[in-house]
């Protein structure tokens, strides 16, 4: 029997753990990953007993961004399972996002495509010095739809205007600068870095805290409401089965240039 793909145990202080488990793919989401990461949140966010949620990946990497091949498979179903998946993406991330616990992603290796936007989702992002970024969906035809709101609270949309365009990668101290990570640690040293962060926490109110991010959102208009989400992931949906969608994954699959990349 295989294992999960999302690992999840809650420690007696309240910490849930939770971890994006296909290291054989570098943690690449699947639909799978997106609906256990989707009710994951919601039912760790209303455990009473959860204080702090801290993500992770297993192995190498955090998160290496869309399975291709998942998403190459997902482009030639219907309209109405396309839209299915990107809803069901969509409200993975924004709900992450809008999650009234404390929410905590420890950074290592690569952190791609919607792996930022789990990074932007979060309240406190740690990243190792080995960690490397990029929202590389337009390489492959497609765009970040799903996770740009909260990218654009994180980086700015000054910031993100350049690296949603290029999809480049930027290492972990252009990730602090840019506002996407908040602190920067030794490689391997992701566990002690969090470690303080996690118990000063657990030191203070958990209402308070839900109160706190409430009120941040309310005031700030961050909240990505059902409509706005919906319109999102249509056009999500829309984009994955266009031809030049069709193109960058197949020059994917094939390790060559897309057909639109004449040189330098």
């Amino acid at each position: 029997m295989s294992e999960p793909v999302i690992l999840c145990n809650i420690d007696a202080r309240g910490v849930a753990n939770v971890s994006i488990n296909r290291p054989g793919v570098n943690n690449a989401y699947n639909g799978e990953v997106i609906d256990a990461l989707l009710n994951g949140v919601k039912k760790l966010g209303a455990d009473p007993k959860v204080r702090v949620i801290v993500l992770r990946g297993k192995g190498q990497h955090f998160q290496a961004g869309a399975d291709l091949r998942w998403i190459n498979e997902v482009s030639a179903r219907s309209d109405a399972d396309n839209l299915a998946v990107s809803k069901n993406t969509t409200d993975a991330i924004r709900f992450l996002d809008l999650c009234l616990k404390p929410t905590i992603a420890l950074i290592h290796g690569a952190c791609v495509g919607g792996g930022t936007g789990i990074a932007a989702a979060c309240d406190i992002v740690i990243a190792s010095e080995d960690a490397f970024f990029s929202i590389a969906e337009v390489r492959w035809g497609l765009h970040a739809g799903p996770i740009l709101p909260q990218l654009a609270a994180a980086m700015g949309t000054r910031n993100l205007r350049r690296y949603a365009i290029t999809g480049e990668h930027f290492d972990a101290r252009t990730a602090q600068t840019l506002g996407l990570v908040h602190e920067v640690c030794a490689t391997g040293e992701l566990e002690a870095a969090a470690a303080p962060v996690i118990d000063t926490i657990l030191k203070n109110g958990p209402n308070a805290i839900a109160d706190t991010k409430k009120i941040i959102f309310e005031t700030s208009n961050l909240e990505i409401d059902d409509n706005l989400a919906l319109e999102l992931a249509c056009d999500h949906a829309r984009k994955r089965r266009t031809e030049e969608a069709a193109e960058g994954l197949r020059s994917f699959t094939e390790k060559r240039n897309a057909q639109w990349y004449l040189g330098s």
